[in-house]
């Protein structure tokens, strides 16, 4: 067993890191993650350095091999991590990129011990699940807290459940350790039946008896709702949660997000919280999250509709937008910065493979089109319809990841004339495979299982001159280093341009503006402006790298591409 209070009491810089956990209660989706960003943005302005760590549930190593419509859009970081959709959220609102360190699942924690076990690293003891398995979690929290005064951890599922106690485990010792550092702000949920018409605390009262069972005690309770939380609720759960009614934050419905910080400081949470914890704080101003807020619910003089060419939307008989939430956010974030009211209208790729009316008459009634990242052969013609339709009738297009494999496709089959072109992904059998795998190579790609190998995290690529992905960088000063055209996004793919095809290509007019630093991989492909107002598509993800204090210059030039050629028409 580890000297838990010595781990912990380590010194990082001038202060001792203080931890705030979160958890939730009575339902998932409630907003967690968003909670725990919101906190951070606010500790954040009182002049702290913040962080956050996402513990998750499941035995899965990462994200990255679950369904989308199951758990929504993997984010993708900086080093290569396939994490949670709630590290977006810490990234965008903080401001701040996170990676391995900052994202813990159960299947990494069992799969640790377990190897250490092998190795002798625990001197022969029984190593059982307590305590080994939540010291195991305790020195994960600890290495992403290293240099931050505060770390925000996030615990996965909610209270009661069996897969995530080994998190409450962690959280109760160390709260019993080090009292005076450590709190928890419990996330639940307060229904207001339409029938009763009031706002019902009793899940609330609930969820907090099942921390109790686990020797719990909440510090703050942060309490989602459809409505205000009133000050008769505030008291009732106070009493029957022994908590001072200061400590229940309101958390009401609201339009956008990016609003929570604002109504958490309304209620001084961030000075709550760091009282608690024994830090000085202060009245806040947050002039430019208010100013960011205010011009996000401003009217909006431009209005375009934007076609997303998509496969992961359907779940039963309900439509999910979660798969898609970094791109959402990221077309958000422009039009925000834009003024442009911004009409998204998801188009199932499926569909248009099938020749569906309806389908087709949505895609005839856009003004962009972007077909986002996808695997694997369904809905493929579909979305090369979209594509050569969007190329045909000059609609401006962007293209990431699969959509810039398909663009290429695409080109191949109605410009260059081969008629059986296509990615080895979906058809190892055709005549060209513009699109293929390559041999393993360590300084391009990570295994992920079976041979399996990815182009996962940042890297960099080099921009050619007097093209549209050059113009749009320079522009908005976003190279990595201008002197060298060069830039840095995220990637995440298996399957790579097959650089057989680059001049049969590039001879009918398909630019490759966009490669690797080596010239080995295509990473940018446009078409000529005298030829398309807006045709760009990247092997990379923009989308992973849009906040909304700071949009990504593509989407931003994207957008501004569709108003113009919409003021034209």
């Amino acid at each position: 067993m580890i000297d838990i209070r010595g781990f912990l009491k380590q010194k990082n810089g001038k202060s001792l890191t203080k931890y705030i956990f979160v958890s939730g209660g009575v339902l998932s989706g409630l907003g967690k993650g968003v909670t725990a960003a919101s906190l951070g943005v606010l500790i954040k302005e009182q002049g702290y350095s913040v962080t956050n760590i996402k513990c998750e549930n499941y035995l899965n190593l990462d994200s990255g091999n679950i369904n989308p419509v199951e758990h929504g859009d993997v984010f993708l970081c900086e080093d290569g991590l396939e994490a949670d959709l709630d590290l977006g959220s810490y990234e965008r609102f903080l401001g701040k990129e996170v990676g391995y360190k900052n994202f813990t699942t159960m299947g990494q924690i069992y799969s640790t011990v377990i190897e250490r076990t092998k190795n002798l690293e625990y001197g022969g003891a029984t190593v059982d699940a307590i305590p080994y398995v939540p010291e195991e979690v305790i020195r994960r929290i600890r290495e992403a807290a290293l240099g931050y005064d505060v770390v925000l951890i996030e615990l996965g599922g909610t209270a009661g459940e069996y897969q995530n106690i080994i998190y409450y485990e962690a959280y109760r010792i160390m709260k019993m350790t080090l009292p005076e550092d450590v709190i928890l702000l419990h996330v639940t949920y307060f229904p207001a039946p339409s029938h009763i018409n009031e706002l019902k605390s009793k899940p609330t009262q609930l969820s907090v008896k099942a921390l109790n069972s686990m020797g719990i005690q909440p510090d703050f309770i942060v309490g989602r709702g459809e409505l205000e939380i009133d000050e008769k609720r505030k008291e009732k759960v106070a009493y029957f949660c022994n908590m001072d009614r200061e400590d229940i934050i309101s958390n009401p419905d609201c339009k956008s997000i990016y609003e929570i910080p604002l109504i958490f400081d309304s209620q001084d949470f961030s000075q709550k919280v760091l009282k608690k914890l024994g830090l000085k704080n202060k009245k806040l101003a947050l002039n430019d999250w208010r100013a960011m807020v205010k011009n996000i619910y401003s009217k909006k003089e431009k209005q375009v509709k934007i076609g997303i060419i998509a496969k992961y939307i359907a779940t039963g008989d309900y439509e999910l937008k979660d798969s898609y939430t970094s791109l959402l956010e990221s077309i958000n974030h422009s039009s925000w910065h834009e003024k442009i009211e911004v009409e998204i209208v998801f188009i199932n790729a499926e569909n248009l493979e099938k020749k569906n009316d309806k389908a087709f008459a949505d895609l005839k009634g856009v003004d962009g089109i972007i077909v986002p990242i996808g695997w694997g052969g369904r809905g493929v013609e579909g979305k090369i319809e979209a594509i050569r339709f969007a190329r045909e009738n000059k609609i401006p297009y962007l293209g990431l990841c699969y959509g810039m494999q398909l663009a290429s496709i695409e080109f191949a089959r109605h410009v260059v004339g081969l008629t059986d072109s296509n990615t080895e992904e979906v058809d190892p059998k055709a005549a060209h495979q513009i699109i293929h795998s390559i041999p393993f190579e360590e300084k391009y790609q990570k295994i992920k299982g079976d041979g399996a190998s990815m182009r996962l995290g940042a890297y960099d690529c080099v921009l050619k001159e007097g093209t549209l992905a050059h113009e749009i960088y320079k522009k908005h000063r976003s190279f990595k280093d201008e002197k060298k055209n060069l830039i840095s996004e995220r990637h995440r793919h298996r399957y790579e341009f097959n650089n057989a095809y680059r001049k049969a290509l590039e001879e009918k007019g398909f630019v490759i503006s966009g490669t690797s630093p080596d010239d080995f991989f295509v990473e940018m492909i446009e078409l000529p402006k005298e030829s398309h107002p807006f045709f760009i598509a990247t092997q990379a993800h923009p989308e992973y790298k849009s906040a909304p204090l700071k949009p990504h210059p593509i989407f931003i030039e994207y957008l501004r591409a569709i108003w113009a050629e919409k003021s034209k028409r």
